[in-house]
């Protein structure tokens, strides 16, 4: 099982809404890298929820639902979508600031590449921010 990372403004698309909703389409990923890491997913992965721009942290654990499908919101045909569902909320959020500060995630893709909207996690940064969530 691969690992990610989802990025979303908490204003327009937030953890509450993906559970309140029970399932979303993962959509809008306009960029070729991210896009690709969403190719790269497999039904059963699992994914932290980030909220990103405000809050800036890590508040829950999505699962993938659908792998790649062409993404309804793109009329080009060129770009995917994946559907998630939601898995459980974090017990403590996890700020990029904290993640920053935390030599053990020094190569973390968020870290390393901010503007990505969809990042891989690797097992050992996963284990790493279950832990500072508690």
């Amino acid at each position: 099982m691969n690992r990610w990372l989802l990025k979303s403004e908490p204003n327009v698309y937030s953890w509450d809404d993906l559970v309140k909703e029970g399932e979303t389409v993962w959509n809008g990923v306009r960029n070729a890298q991210a896009s690709n890491n969403l190719k790269a997913m497999a039904e059963g992965d699992e994914a932290f929820f980030y909220h990103s721009n405000i809050g800036k942290a890590v508040v829950g654990i999505c699962r993938i639902s659908r792998t790649a499908y062409p993404d309804p919101t793109d009329d080009t045909g060129r770009w995917v979508a994946v559907s998630v569902k939601p898995v459980r909320k974090l017990d403590g959020v996890v700020t990029l600031a904290d993640m920053k500060a935390n030599p053990a995630l020094a190569a973390l893709q968020l870290i390393r590449q901010s503007r990505l909207s969809v990042v891989p996690v690797r097992d050992d940064e996963w284990v790493e921010i279950l832990r500072m969530a508690g």
